[in-house]
């Protein structure tokens, strides 16, 4: 690192070792606090100049977003590498009742039956299904649960009050 000097912050007012490659133009350190005033900065800097005032304003400017926009479809849709996701969340594992009496699930309305379960469950169903009508996805519901169990408890499979029969009829 010969000829590199140490050079003070003008955030922290601590000295540093510049980056050898841009040790002429660096005057913030790594610190991730004198980073973002170095961006802050920098983007003062370009909005002062006269030729990007108006970058953001005017017909010539929506016309340049909407193109950029066309041209990267779903680009704020994009999942963050930061963010946690919603799936991966830790799930308790419920042990698995063993109910006699499943048939008593056709007696309760689907309030009853789902009241716990978020509406992007009863949307889901809906959509496989095709029916928006509350007997209809209670039905299906009841199906899927069954199927659920059947799948989790594999020597049960398909008994209902005491013959066989599909998960999904």
């Amino acid at each position: 690192m010969a000829g590199t000097e140490k050079k003070r912050c003008c955030n922290c007012k601590k000295l540093f070792l510049p980056d050898p490659r841009n040790a002429k133009r660096q005057k913030y350190c790594s610190q991730s606090d004198c980073r973002k005033a170095s961006k802050a900065s920098s983007q003062q800097r370009w909005l002062h100049k006269p030729e990007n005032r108006d970058y953001f304003r005017g017909a010539d400017n929506v016309l340049r977003v909407q193109q950029w926009r066309k041209a990267h479809p779903g680009y704020w849709r994009r999942e963050r590498k930061n963010e946690p996701h919603a799936l991966q969340d830790p799930l308790t594992q419920q042990g698995i009742e063993n109910n006699d009496n499943p048939a008593g699930l056709a007696y309760h309305a689907l309030q009853d039956s789902l009241i716990w379960q978020p509406a992007v469950l009863i949307g889901l169903i809906a959509q496989l299904t095709g029916s928006v009508l509350q007997d209809d996805i209670a039905m299906a519901a009841r199906r899927m649960q069954q199927l659920g169990i059947d799948i989790l408890n594999p020597h049960h499979k398909g008994e209902r009050h005491g013959t066989k029969t599909s998960p999904l009829s």
